[in-house]
């Protein structure tokens, strides 16, 4: 690990551990800490890439938790602090070394785990994918390939794939293979925060890291799971020189006391934060919903979004129209309910039965008037938020070109020991 941040060179631990050995007392300990202060200080120096090839526990879990990626292998791989007997005399609760630390619960329920591997080979395959995608040092640029695939391909399927209805889903993944390089896409955290996708891809042979909501599951809204999947990769990416594109279409956060508890607010923050302080290139592109808080939090121009475009089907506004028709109109559709309610009880049914469509028209009148005036991606580009609106099928050409446009680009942050991100 020393030589290897003398040399700028990526780190790769293959982790089999069964923690601290009792008999060395506190020298265990002791070596435990050197490693994890080595992580540390490696941490936004070089990448540092954990594989988890047998049981790993107690303090060996520290060092794999505190480097970039961490890959597992189905079947026989665990991590955990405590095993399944301390669990039992502590708890009470029966738990295997699967349940308890295998895998899958990482990869999809914990999200300690960034890939679930079917094999150790497929493990290493991982690690050799990721590795080519990033430089070896925080000082190199991203590095380039030979690109075969046409930088002006266009994707006329592109242009249908927005449903009729905006509560109608579709699938994010799509999107992507339609604009990246050959279609080629290495997802990051696939079974963990379903409703966030994040991972590296290639444009014109240049590798970045994507971020995009997907409408198929949840909607695409962000939660205290997907804010905190998306801020760590944002993050990681910034720090490696890694440019960002960020596909949006997102309809708000997730509400619900469950969300508050959780303190959606402080993990909202950490994907907030994370585009707020990257310096790498932009490139966003909405979609269709970008509603909110989470217009905001996804890279938007006041974020220091380099260039930002939107599809013509965007909706970019303070929320959706039937919820904000139903804010500015609540009197007036209260007096049609009101007056219904009158006439009923009076005895004239046709009446009340006239008022309450009348109310329904109104309400519906009134949405389609914010809709026109304010849920257009042509609003936002008046005022400079929007840098283009773009023919759907253009995407890929058009985050290329960003993207070189962008290649000299020079920012810093003020001078500062560090930040207080919201943890």
């Amino acid at each position: 690990m020393d030589l290897a941040m003398k040399q700028g060179a990526p780190v790769v631990g293959l982790n089999d551990s069964g923690g601290a050995r009792i008999q060395e007392s506190v020298n265990a300990l002791a070596g435990y800490a050197e490693i994890f202060q080595r992580n540390i200080n490696a941490s936004g120096v070089i990448p540092q890439i954990s594989a988890i090839l047998g049981p790993c526990a107690g303090g060996a879990v520290y060092s794999p938790a505190l480097t970039d990626f961490i890959i597992m292998a189905k079947g026989i791989s665990f991590m955990f602090l405590t095993g399944p007997k301390v669990v039992k005399t502590v708890t009470g609760e029966n738990v295997t070394q699967e349940q308890l630390g295998g895998a899958g619960v990482h990869a999809s329920k914990s999200g300690v785990a960034h890939f679930a591997a079917e094999t150790e080979e497929e493990a290493i395959a991982i690690i050799r994918q990721l590795l080519s995608y990033m430089p070896s040092n925080n000082m190199e640029e991203t590095p380039r390939v030979e690109c075969t695939d046409p930088i002006d391909r266009v994707e006329d399927a592109l242009n249908n794939i927005i449903p009729e209805s905006a509560n109608d889903p579709y699938d994010m993944y799509q999107v992507i293979s339609a604009i990246v390089d050959n279609g080629e896409f290495l997802e990051v955290h696939k079974d963990f925060a379903k409703n966030i996708i994040v991972g590296f891809a290639r444009f014109n042979g240049q590798a970045v890291g994507v971020v995009a909501n997907q409408p198929n599951c949840m909607a695409g809204v962000l939660d205290v799971n997907a804010s905190k999947k998306g801020g760590r990769f944002v993050r990681f990416c910034d720090a490696f020189n890694i440019p960002l594109v960020t596909l949006v279409d997102v309809p708000g956060f997730l509400p619900g006391t469950g969300q508050e508890y959780n303190a959606v607010i402080m993990n909202g923050a950490k994907l907030l934060y994370a585009y707020g302080e990257a310096t790498v290139p932009k490139v966003t592109v909405t979609l269709r919903k970008s509603y909110g808080g989470s217009h905001i939090v996804m890279s938007c121009k006041q974020l220091r979004g380099d260039l930002n475009y939107a599809w013509p089907s965007a909706e970019i506004a303070v929320m959706g129209a039937a919820g904000a028709a139903e804010i500015l109109y609540a009197k007036d559709s209260k007096n049609f309910k009101t007056q219904a309610e009158e006439a009923k009880a009076a005895g004239d049914e046709a009446k009340a039965k006239e008022l309450l469509e009348q109310g329904k028209k109104f309400i519906q009148d009134k949405e389609d008037e914010y809709n026109n005036l304010f849920c257009t991606p042509y609003n936002a580009a008046r005022y400079g938020y929007i840098d283009d609106v773009i023919e759907p099928r253009n995407t890929r050409f058009r985050v290329i070109r960003a993207l070189e446009v962008l290649r000299t680009k020079k920012l810093t942050n003020p001078a500062k020991k560090h930040g207080n991100i919201p943890l």
